[in-house]
């Protein structure tokens, strides 16, 4: 390829003049004075006026080069600002500026934190003048930035701000740091930007968050010889930023402050110009009839063959290409100019231009330019949606948002940014994830529900109220005020998540199969290998997706599932509807889903093919190859051998060689990818090279790698099945739906293992808050209302607390309203209901397949547990289960299987047994379950009731103890008790434990039990000989307990009165489990009174 701009020769992309003889027919695609005009219309001149020498001699196709260098040489000069040290290239200083144990990611701007409080310094410095630099919070742990000198010495207890001439800002303790320490600033919060402001010309260091000052937090810092600070900082374990010191546009820029690396100018300018040339082709057309220019509408301009149009475009792109692959100029040039197509409003479809510019960046660019292009568009997109502050209307988000769509819109870039770009270098799963605003005041929550409210369905004791109290009409117009603020906001959100349902959308097409590979199996392989990553490594945190992304990609996923399942369906009205959805047993089997080492019922996978291989073959007609079973049998081997010396040290020895991980950071820069290098201030020796990216791990012989896995392995075709092979005959010939989609249901399933419901638990803990303060604010009401007059000190001390109950309330409330749209709506309870029905089909389907039941997935059976729990202790009392569509049918197909596979020879897995004994006992435990457990047909029933009074050989006999003594609590004296009145008072969130409900007898399950018994001569004794045994347990332990109570008696008797009642309100950690005293207590004065008694009547 010859250089660029060398006189007439111009080489890319096939558009050139390269002979005297193509003169006259380039130069006659437009008359001479009407190519003149246009040219000058698209490259005038700085001061817009045509020089003379242009009259003389048009401008032609032969002297645009020339014209074109001149332009772009213009105003072409690099600014030095003096005042900095280092090289002109900032980054973090990985060879000997650092301390502890941290990963960098590769582009060392992005740090985690490894060991407890590791610090670390950039390669550059500065003396005199203002500088600045910003600083992306991943994560909010603790952590101090700010800046530091040469001679700072820090150590695993002492960072930046700990030592003299060092100074930070901790947002997580909202101090600041000079060896001592005082309040400042703010609270941060993930995806925060802290702003590090330093002048060493007034001697100050200042500190600003999301563009925000916090003010000057120190002043007159040492200066003078010798003086130069860094950018710093120490962090603790698994805490995460990523550096901005200038190699992208500041976010927050403050006047007067320049960035420690200098910005590209002269390229920035180029690129300036260049897009203004670009704009003018789009704004300019030719009337070749007329003879004249025309003013064209932008938001209709195509490409339509057009020669001069195009030549000219290419000189444009001749220049402009390699300035599009620096970060720098994509983001502050590229991207801007594609946001601002979209300002319009209006769909994504309807702005073609951006397509249009996409194609000429195919047609006109070279494919190494393009890939960098918008790889850096993408990770600078990924990073505006993520560090972009939350505003009432979500506006920014959803400018980000709408921007992605549209280039993914672009089949070509689509495939390419699939391949190579959204799972390989990107953590694209931010881009679903809405993310929750800890300030309410800054996200405008204020003014979205100006009016709070909060439920006081709990009494001081903490249990739920009883009484229906009637509502007050001003607590009704608060209600109501806050019911109509939360569909406000709920309006704002459901257009964030549209357009991310949107993208998901795009990226699930299976239609697009002109340039290859339709995007949807692009996909599935790499959604697979995503939650791969997510499963096999559960302790390494910086693979591990956090569990706010995955919530919210389950969601949109499951919304863009059935939406493709249901346009099949459209179309083919003999397959299932999504409401019908379920996973076909035989990709449990087949092998052409791969399940990495994930457990299954009966075991591990190689012990299930080498036991049931004739049920294979008998079943579903599956051979497997005996060299494949045997290199399975040995992989099983060589890793069990393995595993007891080397599994836990391949992860450092992974780290401290330097090599990369195997997919991107989670913790650390906002959207870099393969983190990372990893130093350690006790090995800096072993800080190598990256060496390329190899196999994780010895991989199992298997049918299918994903891989290598092609549309008509999935999909099947000429009678091949694709996934659905090995058909066992219990399963009907209808067809379900495409088979991909059913690949994409299994993964939802797997997700929502993995971390969703954990997340789903976690974020309880807000309605929580609430309760209590709640509580605390009404009590305080009540203690004002009864306080004396006379007591005006604590009047006034009562009337503060209620002020802060008063306004945290306010805060908690608005966060509250965030976190049930997002997390708690109705429509996100829909999706885990409808996730536990697809389990329950599943396991339904599974289980008529007999033996071949044992190939599945343990988490089938997990989530449909889980899934339930979730209903029916996260999403109350917003939302009720029992408005869910067939409520009480579900909870009945749910209490059949824990009925049934509760005792399961088929399942051999003790933790997976353990959870469905659990499961079952706290299904009996509620009276809507229970009748659930009653509805089961009777032959389930009375072989559940056999299993539970069968001898306790390979199940815990707790849990059915609990199970049996539940069915009969409320019948007689015995456990009349909801709780034991000596206990601690229960909080609100243990309201719904299942040790805490009501009795609930089921007399129905005790007529199956007496039946049992008495029609079983060999159960009865055997049952009975068990229930001795544990009573003569009981007896040793009540013994022990009688002889402890004696210290117990003389103590109570020689202290002070009501000393239980004061160890108890001391509330202790685990002293609510402390309940033998007092019941002892009363037993031994039972026993001395009978005692008394009959030596009185002997």
């Amino acid at each position: 390829m010859t250089s660029r701009g060398a006189g007439t020769a111009f080489s890319r992309r096939n558009y050139r003049l390269t002979t005297e003889l193509e003169k006259p027919k380039v130069t006659g695609i437009v008359n001479s004075k009407l190519l003149n005009d246009y040219l000058h219309r698209i490259f005038p001149s700085a001061d817009g006026i045509q020089p003379a020498a242009a009259y003389r001699k048009p401008l032609t196709f032969q002297n645009l080069q020339e014209h074109l260098d001149r332009l772009l040489a213009e105003d072409s000069q690099d600014q030095v600002v003096e005042g900095r040290l280092g090289p002109s290239v900032v980054v973090l200083d990985h060879t000997s500026g650092f301390e502890g144990l941290l990963l960098v990611d590769d582009d060392l701007l992005g740090v985690i934190g490894h060991s407890n409080f590791g610090s670390i310094r950039a390669t550059t410095c500065v003396y005199k003048g203002k500088w600045i630099y910003e600083v992306l919070i991943s994560s909010q742990g603790l952590m101090q930035i700010g800046w530091c000198t040469l001679n700072c010495r820090f150590n695993q207890e002492e960072g930046v701000g700990d030592t003299p001439d060092s100074y930070a800002y901790d947002g997580n303790r909202v101090r600041k740091w000079n060896v001592t320490t005082t309040n400042y600033g703010k609270s941060w919060a993930a995806g925060d930007i802290v702003s590090c402001l330093i002048d060493l010309d007034e001697g100050t260091i200042a500190f600003c968050l999301n563009g925000v000052s916090l003010g000057t937090a120190f002043d007159n810092i040492t200066r003078g010889a010798g003086m130069a600070y860094f950018p710093a900082i120490s962090l603790s374990f698994k805490e995460s930023v990523a550096f901005n010191f200038g190699s992208r546009p500041l976010c927050y820029p403050v006047e007067g402050y320049h960035p420690l690396q200098d910005m590209p100018s002269v390229d920035l300018i180029k690129a300036h110009k260049l897009l203004g040339y670009l704009k003018n082709v789009i704004h300019t057309g030719i009337d070749v009839l007329e003879g004249k220019l025309v003013e064209k509408d932008t938001s209709t301009w195509q490409l339509q063959g057009e020669p001069t149009v195009l030549i000219t475009l290419a000189h444009i792109f001749n220049h402009f290409a390699p300035l599009m692959c620096k970060v720098y100029l994509v983001e502050d040039v590229l991207m801007n100019f594609l946001l601002s197509i979209l300002e319009q409003g209006g769909a994504v479809e309807a702005h073609p231009l951006i397509q249009q510019l996409l194609d000429l960046m195919w047609l006109l660019m070279e494919d190494y330019e393009v890939h960098e292009c918008l790889k850096q568009l993408l990770m600078s997109l990924l990073r505006a949606y993520r560090f972009s502050p939350i505003i009432p209307d979500l506006g920014l988000q959803i400018h980000y948002l709408r921007l992605t769509a549209a280039i993914l819109k672009h089949e070509k870039s689509r495939k390419y940014l699939l391949n190579n770009v959204l799972f390989d270098v990107l953590r694209s799963v931010v881009f679903f994830y809405i993310k929750s605003p800890l300030r309410v005041e800054e996200a405008g929550l204020q003014e979205l529900i100006p009016t709070t409210w909060w439920p006081n369905r709990f009494t001081k004791e903490g249990k739920e109220s009883k009484e229906v109290k009637e509502e007050s009409a001003e607590e009704r117009l608060r209600r109501r005020a806050y019911d109509r603020g939360c569909q406000r906001l709920k309006k704002r959100i459901e257009v964030v998540e549209d357009l991310q349902v949107q993208i998901l959308k795009l990226l699930l097409n299976n239609r697009d199969q002109g340039g290859g590979e339709a995007s949807r199996y692009i996909f599935l392989n790499k959604f697979r290998k995503f939650l791969q990553e997510n499963a096999s490594n559960r302790g390494n945190l910086t693979v591990l997706c956090p569990p706010e992304y995955m919530v919210c990609f389950l969601h949109r996923l499951i919304s863009a599932l059935r939406c493709y399942w249901d346009g099949y369906r459209a179309k083919n009205p003999a397959a299932l509807s999504s409401e019908e959805a379920y996973v076909p047993p035989q990709l449990f089997y087949n092998g052409k889903v791969d399940y990495f080492d994930l457990q299954r019922l009966g075991g591990l996978l190689s012990h299930l093919k080498k036991t049931l291989k004739d049920d294979l073959v008998l079943k579903a007609n599956i051979v497997i190859d005996p060299a494949e079973l045997q290199a399975v049998t040995m992989d099983d081997l060589d890793e069990d051998e393995e595993s007891a010396t080397s599994t836990a040290q391949r992860p450092i020895a992974a780290l401290a060689i330097g090599s990369a991980l195997s997919r991107p950071s989670w913790l650390s820069s906002p959207t870099l990818g393969r983190a990372n290098r990893f130093l350690s201030t006790a090995a800096v020796s072993l800080m190598n090279p990256r060496r390329p990216l190899g196999a994780l791990e010895k991989m199992k012989a298997r049918t299918l790698n994903v891989e290598q896995r092609t549309e008509e392995d999935i999909e099947g075709s000429h009678g091949n099945e694709g996934l659905l092979l090995g058909r066992p005959p219990e399963e009907l010939e209808q067809p379900i739906t495409e088979n991909s989609l059913l690949e994409i249901l299994d993964g939802i399933v797997m997700m929502y293992n993995l971390s969703v419901h954990q997340q789903l638990g976690k974020m309880v803990g807000v309605s929580d808050d609430v309760n209590e303060y709640a509580l605390a604010l009404k009590d305080t009401e009540e203690k004002i209302s009864r306080c004396p007059k006379r007591r005006r000190d604590i009047y006034e001390e009562l009337v503060k607390s209620q002020k802060v109950f008063s306004e945290k309330l306010n805060h908690l409330s608005r966060r509250l309203a965030w976190i049930n749209v997002t997390i708690y709506s109705k429509e996100k309870m829909q999706d885990i209901y409808w996730l536990l029905c697809v389990c329950i089909r599943t396991i339904e389907h599974g289980d008529r397949t007999g033996s071949l039941f044992a190939f599945m997935p343990e988490f089938y059976l997990s989530v449909a547990m889980n899934s339930y729990s979730a209903l029916k202790n996260y999403f109350s009392p917003v939302h009720s289960m029992e408005e869910l569509p067939g409520y009480e049918d579900t909870l009945t197909r749910l209490a059949a299987i824990l009925a049934k596979h509760f005792a399961d020879s088929r399942i051999v897995g003790t933790d997976i047994r353990d959870s469905l004994m659990q499961a079952l006992a706290s299904y009996v435990c509620y009276p809507h379950s229970l009748r659930a457990v009653e509805r089961i047909p009777e032959e389930q029933r009375i072989t559940m009731m056999r299993n539970l009074l069968a001898p306790y050989e390979q199940r815990p006999w707790a849990q059915t103890n609990w199970i049996l003594v539940r069915l009969w609590r409320g019948c007689g004296f015995g456990y009349r008790y909801t709780r034991l009145p000596h206990l601690l008072k229960t909080k609100p969130e243990d309201a719904n434990l299942p040790s805490l409900q009501k009795p609930c007898p089921s007399t129905l399950l005790q007529q199956h039990m007496a039946t049992l018994l008495c029609s079983d001569c060999e159960m009865a004794p055997s049952f009975l000989n068990s229930v001795l045994n544990q009573l003569n347990w009981a007896f040793s332990e009540f013994i022990g307990m009688i002889q402890e109570l004696l210290n117990q008696v003389l103590n109570r008797v020689t202290a002070e009165r009501n000393l239980f009642d004061r160890v108890v309100n001391l509330r202790l950690p685990g002293l609510e489990s402390v309940d033998h005293y007092p019941i002892l207590v009363a037993v031994t004065g039972i026993l001395v009174q009978l005692l008394v008694d009959t030596d009185f009547q002997g």
